[in-house]
């Protein structure tokens, strides 16, 4: 059912993508909705592809 696309910058570890995954789905879980219909889709951009007012990601957060 739910689809949830998080788009973030690249170089996260796995594991606090996990608990991402873990968090998104427990959300939907106490809406009732069943764990196995939630899908997370993680999108991973470099901070060189990013900017935020007119400044690069890769140089606002070095």
């Amino acid at each position: 059912m739910p689809l949830v696309e998080v788009t973030m910058w690249a170089g996260v570890p796995s594991e606090v993508k996990k608990k991402l995954a873990e968090g998104l789905t427990k959300v939907f879980e106490e809406l009732g909705i069943p764990r196995e219909a939630v899908t997370i889709v993680i999108y991973e951009v470099p901070k060189e592809n990013w900017a935020t007012g007119g400044q690069l990601h890769s140089e606002r957060f070095k």
